[in-house]
């Protein structure tokens, strides 16, 4: 049985607590966080600390906090030759204090405490200095179901980066959409098979094959009808800026 020790308490912290806890494979010995107010709410089902000093051995410790809290954690942790692993996807592996043997343990998933999460939907990319750490990372993935990895610090670097892309921005996006719909009262609720099947599209098809629209047609007609509809500024740059990018990628001229 693989041992763990976590520390953090935010939304990738407290998911892979649910999921480690499930599995015969691992077990959870100890969960640090430095307001202990914010995992009180486990003590009964398991130890809780906010003493770094207090933090039992185990086989490996993930430290599921922010990016800016990695490094200088990594420096106060009062013990030396264990594996320590962040799930950071931009901290690179070499920021960690090397008096402990280093690892990444970075799943590809957007997390938010109140949603339900299967983890054989998160992949799992891995990074560690030794192989005996690389192998014991992804049998702990294996154990709750994840698929893994071997990604290096820069691979991770950009996969962070594109997942700002598909994740954040693409959220922001259906906001803008939400706010639009509202304007005039329409219902947004009617877009959602459509923001699925555009999920779906992407599965099977390149994102470059998938994109279909006014602007990749260059349908002048359409796009100047939606530009006076567009009465929001804020809404009509971000439209613009999108109809100039998909007309570079699909070698149409600039309206």
């Amino acid at each position: 049985m693989i041992s763990v020790v976590i520390l953090g308490a935010g939304n990738v912290a407290t998911h892979l607590y649910k999921a480690l806890s499930k599995t015969q494979e691992t077990e959870v010995k100890q969960w640090y966080n430095r307001s202990i107010d914010a995992i009180n709410s486990f003590k009964n089902e398991v130890y809780i600390t906010d003493d770094l000093s207090q933090l039992k051995q185990a086989d490996i410790y993930i430290l599921a906090v922010s990016d800016d809290a990695v490094k200088p954690l990594t420096k106060q942790l009062p013990f030396e030759n264990r594996l320590v692993v962040h799930t950071s996807g931009s901290v690179n592996i070499h920021d960690m204090d090397k008096k402990n043997h280093r690892g990444v343990f970075y799943p590809l998933q957007s997390f938010s405490k109140s949603a339900t999460l299967n983890f054989t939907d998160v992949p799992i990319c891995i990074e560690a200095i030794r192989s005996e750490d690389y192998h014991l990372l992804k049998k702990m993935a294996i154990a709750i179901g994840s698929p893994t990895k071997k990604v290096n610090s820069e691979q991770r670097k950009v996969l962070h980066l594109a997942a700002v892309f598909v994740n954040n921005f693409t959220n922001q996006l259906y906001r803008v959409a939400h706010e639009i719909t509202e304007s005039e009262g329409a219902e947004f609720d009617l877009l959602k098979p459509l923001i699925l099947e555009t999920a779906k599209k992407v599965q099977k098809l390149s994102p470059y094959v998938a994109q279909t629209g006014p602007a990749k047609r260059n349908d002048k007609k359409t796009l100047n009808k939606h530009a006076k509809l567009l009465t929001n500024k804020h809404h009509k740059d971000i439209y613009d800026l999108l109809t100039k990018s998909i007309q570079h990628t699909h070698g149409r001229k600039k309206l």
